[in-house]
């Protein structure tokens, strides 16, 4: 299904102002993508696409928000028969309302080129990952994220990742991926495939409450949740997660690519992404995502006030023994990651220290000695898929309490 531009949310422009606002600086972040891709010409189609699905929303999630809104009646939707329906499936709901009912018997529905083996295989070639794509998602995708305008602008409105929030904020995204990458967790009941279509509703309220509420410029910054912010968040799971995974020395061959991209792909479509945006080759998702790029806005004072925070929050001592070394430690580390991933510029935009990136080799080393050597033997990889150093890092960012993903606004 590819969604509907959203009514009175324009000015002349099909676009909103961010859009392709900062070309020269687009172009020069852009460019490693340009040259892996090897894209000789901007597709104007796409470009356009792009633009106008700023004011795109997801809009079966749409529809059952407006039921949850609704006054008393057989149309409303409860939170409790959200919840249930989710749990235990649309027919334990008595009495279902028709939006509820419309909501299910589209995400029940598994489209016909999902390949649950191939699901699987994505799923347990991620979990081998481990740390590697943990740094990734944090360094490449989400700060690098922070260079643009727009998703900051609504994370610092909601208050998602600053201060003492950060890390948890950070744990529920983890517990989110984690929950993605078990075994059978994409079928029917399992937990990645709750925690997926939970999030799909946690999105819808947040965009509706953000569309009404006055606090929300559509005209400077597009639909608070759109498709095209779906559709390069998406983009940064599966093939930046890939390319960041070689960048670090993670070796992945193009059969182990498709699995990984086949999994994100069915992930994409449970998160209500317009089905045209969903790709089957990391080739096919660097161009579009090479277009998304080079329709950014330029560096806002909100990426970097994000980017200190979790910098900030996430090298603060712990506490025990040699606590203060060790945040050392993750301090020069992550630093210098995100000096080998984003570069000198880019550091300086979000206002963090530039350091040189001298741990990077030793963890390139260890990565290519884990993905060539130790993953080619049955050992090795039932000792590369052990989740323990995931749990221990998600209750270091829960820090005690519950590890779940974001609970549903009211």
């Amino acid at each position: 299904m590819i969604s509907q531009d959203a009514p009175g949310t324009r000015d002349s422009s099909p676009y909103p102002r961010r859009f392709c606002r900062a070309p020269e600086r687009n172009r020069r972040i852009a460019r490693p993508l340009r040259l892996i891709t090897r894209v000789k010409r901007l597709d104007e189609d796409l470009l356009d696409q792009i633009g106008r699905r700023l004011y795109a929303r997801d809009e079966p999630g749409a529809d059952l928000v407006r039921a949850m809104r609704a006054d008393a009646g057989t149309e409303r939707v409860t939170m409790a028969q959200f919840k249930k329906a989710l749990d235990e499936g649309i027919d334990a709901v008595r009495e279902a309302p028709p939006a509820l009912v419309r909501f299910f018997s589209l995400v029940d529905q598994v489209p016909p080129w999902v390949d649950f083996a191939l699901i699987e295989h994505g799923a347990q070639l991620l979990r081998r990952t481990g740390r590697a794509r943990a740094d990734v998602l944090l360094q490449l995708a989400l700060i690098g994220g922070y260079r643009f305008g727009g998703p900051p602008e609504l994370l610092v409105a909601t208050g998602g990742l600053s201060g003492s929030a950060t890390m948890r904020r950070l744990g529920e995204t983890e517990a989110w991926t984690y929950s993605v990458m078990m075994p059978g967790a994409m079928r029917r009941f399992g937990e990645g495939f709750k925690n997926t279509v939970h999030v799909r509703a946690m999105h819808a309220l947040i965009n509706d409450r953000f569309e009404t509420n006055g606090r929300w410029d559509s005209e400077e910054w597009g639909l608070p949740i759109n498709q095209t912010d779906q559709a390069a968040t998406l983009g940064l799971f599966n093939s930046t997660l890939l390319l960041g995974l070689r960048a670090l020395g993670w070796q992945m061959s193009t059969a182990e690519s498709r699995a990984v991209m086949h999994l994100w792909r069915y992930v994409g479509w449970l998160m209500g992404v317009d089905e045209d945006w969903l790709f089957d080759t990391e080739r096919e998702q660097n161009i579009f995502n090479y277009h998304v790029l080079m329709a950014q806005d330029d560096q806002t004072p909100a990426g970097a006030e994000l980017a200190v925070s979790i910098l900030e929050e996430h090298t603060k001592p712990d506490g025990g023994k040699l606590a203060k070394l060790r945040a050392g430690y993750e301090w020069v580390r992550l630093l210098g990651m995100l000096r080998y991933f984003l570069g000198k510029e880019s550091m300086q935009g979000l206002h963090l220290p530039v350091v040189l990136p001298w741990l990077v080799p030793p963890i390139v080393v260890r990565n290519l000695v884990a993905s060539l050597l130790v993953a080619r033997t049955e050992r090795g990889r039932r000792l590369l898929e052990r989740t323990e150093r995931t749990q221990k890092r998600m209750r270091k960012l829960f820090n005690g309490q519950r590890e779940q993903v974001a609970a549903l606004p009211t």
